[in-house]
């Protein structure tokens, strides 16, 4: 005879309330219970959901290939690490799907350079282009937030905006004589 589940696993909850990875109502939804059953029990319990930097700072020392110290107890480090372990995979994911457009991006950049530009097709072909740079400035981003590479301090700007207008313009001039 099996035995009944007794109701949610409140100590994975508890993990994972406190981990602040997730939204309450993400782990409600995991755990089979609601949102307001966990508000409560976390102010009846005391729980804080305090762990939310240390589990970001730990999710990029392991994409960055660092160690991580180890705790044999159930402590805020064995739920940082866990969590980092979450996020840390869906990161790699993210890096993989990147590199994936990467590469489609390169075919585009590949065909557009080899591409002789007359009359009948300089629309299509400047189109092309613009998308082309739209789409590889997008990546930039994608592959640097992926990586790491920009701290959360500094805000979302990319890197294009340091140049000067004499850099862009010599960019563009070097972009549309290789289009030629």
């Amino acid at each position: 005879m099996s035995k009944k589940s007794s109701g949610p696993d409140w100590e994975l909850i508890e993990v994972a309330y406190r981990a602040g990875a997730l939204s309450i109502r993400t782990i409600a939804e995991r755990y089979g219970t609601k949102e307001s059953t966990i508000r409560s029990r976390a102010k009846k319990e005391g729980w804080q959901r305090n762990l939310t930097k240390q589990v970001r700072t730990t999710t990029k020392a392991k994409l960055s290939r660092t160690t991580v110290a180890q705790s044999a107890a159930r402590s805020d480090e064995e739920i940082i690490e866990q969590a980092s372990d979450e996020i840390a995979q869906v990161v790699l994911g993210h890096r993989k799907q990147i590199s994936e457009w990467r590469g489609i991006a390169d075919k585009l950049a590949v065909t557009l350079s080899e591409m002789p530009v007359d009359d009948d097709n300089h629309n299509d072909f400047a189109r092309s282009l613009n998308s082309g740079v739209d789409a590889l400035g997008k990546l930039v981003k994608l592959e640097r937030q992926a990586y790491c590479m920009d701290d959360d301090e500094k805000g979302n700007e990319p890197p294009e905006r340091s140049l000067t207008d004499d850099d862009l313009e010599a960019r563009i001039a070097e972009l549309t004589k290789k289009a030629r």
